[in-house]
């Protein structure tokens, strides 16, 4: 039987999932909601960044720390942290939140990563959550893999006539 602990952290992992594909496939009720005036990237960056806040929080509630940590981990955690810093340096805010599904013209990036790694901002997720697994069950890891995964998927099937309408 699963405990109420187990299935909390489990809900934890997966909180930011519902949202993304909420703004992914209804882009223009998120821009209509945040109202004129008011930038839908910075508000989904605002709200991503406080379930990110309550996804780590639920990882280290069933964590066990141990130290030194194996070689593997502070490897993959770096490799994994500079691909999304590359990936936010050079889209920015609206290009890393969403800005061509509401309506923002984003310019197409090729330097490294891109061109080089398909999805480069979520294997560098998954890097850094697998990295994690010398202090987090893997059930935990797992399931937030499988987000990603399944953002990756959802992502790869963007049909242009559905993106927002920008508010002017």
């Amino acid at each position: 039987m699963v405990s109420m602990a187990a299935l909390a952290a489990a809900v934890g992992v997966l909180l930011p999932f519902p949202f993304y594909y909420a703004l992914w496939t209804h882009p223009q009720r998120w821009v209509d909601l945040c109202g004129r005036g008011a930038d839908p990237c910075h508000r989904m960056a605002q709200v991503s960044h406080a379930i990110k806040a309550i996804q780590l929080l639920t990882l280290a509630s069933v964590a066990s720390f141990s130290w030194p940590p194996p070689l593997y981990c502070p490897i993959l955690l770096v490799v994994g942290q500079y691909l999304n810093f590359k990936v936010y340096q050079l889209l920015g805010e609206s290009g890393t939140y969403y800005g061509v599904r509401f309506g923002k013209k984003i310019p197409w990036a090729t330097e490294f990563p891109f061109g080089y790694i398909k999805d480069p901002q979520y294997v560098g997720s998954i890097l850094s959550l697998v990295a994690l697994l010398c202090w987090v069950p893997f059930p935990y890891v797992l399931l937030w893999c499988l987000g990603y995964v399944f953002m990756m998927w959802l992502e790869h099937k963007e049909d242009p006539a559905t993106r927002a309408k920008p508010l002017s």
